[in-house]
C-alpha cells in the first residue's frame, strides 16, 4: 500500500474528525485517516505539493486544480510548501508513515499551526491543534518508555 499525500494534508490526518467538504471526502479521508492511525501499518507516502489521494473525492477538485473558490489552489500550495519546508521534507520523494509521524510529532508545535495553517477554514476548531498535541504526547511517552 503506497499513499499520496500533500504537504498540509501530513498534519490534517492528525486533527481530523469526520469534517469535511462533502460525504465523499469525508469517507475517503477517513480512511486515509484510518491507515495513518493504525500503528499495525507501516508503508509508503509520497509528499506532494498538488492532489492527493484525499482531494480525489473533494467536491472541489478541478482538472488541474483546487477550484474552492478564487486564490484556492494558491493558497493550498502554500500551505503545503510551508509544511513541507517545516517537516525538512524533499516534494515528491516518499517516506515511510513511522518517520512521518516521528518527524511531525519532534518539530510540530500546536502552536505551530497558526502559521502552517494560516486562513484554513478548518484552524479555528482547534481539532488539529489538538490532533498534533496528541501525536506529540503519544511520542513523547513512546520515546521515555523506550529509553
Amino acid at each position: 500500500m503506497k499513499k499520496v499525500l500533500r504537504g498540509h494534508h501530513l498534519l490534517c490526518v492528525h486533527g481530523f474528525r469526520g469534517m469535511g467538504y462533502s460525504p465523499g471526502f469525508i469517507k475517503k479521508m477517513g480512511t486515509i485517516v484510518e491507515d495513518v492511525r493504525d500503528k499495525e501499518k507501516d508503508f509508503d507516502i509520497l509528499v506532494v505539493a498538488a492532489f492527493d489521494d484525499a482531494c480525489m473525492a473533494c467536491p472541489h477538485k478541478g482538472r488541474t486544480e483546487c477550484e474552492a473558490n478564487e486564490g484556492s489552489n494558491e493558497h493550498v500550495l502554500s500551505l503545503d510548501r510551508k509544511v513541507i519546508n517545516h517537516l525538512e521534507l524533499l516534494e515528491g520523494k516518499s517516506y515511510k508513515k513511522s518517520e512521518l509521524l516521528k518527524q511531525t510529532a519532534a518539530t510540530v508545535e500546536p502552536e505551530d499551526l497558526d502559521f502552517l495553517c494560516e486562513g484554513c477554514s478548518w484552524l479555528k476548531y482547534g481539532v488539529c491543534k489538538e490532533g498534533v498535541g496528541e501525536l506529540r504526547q503519544e511520542y513523547g511517552k513512546l520515546a521515555v518508555s523506550s529509553e
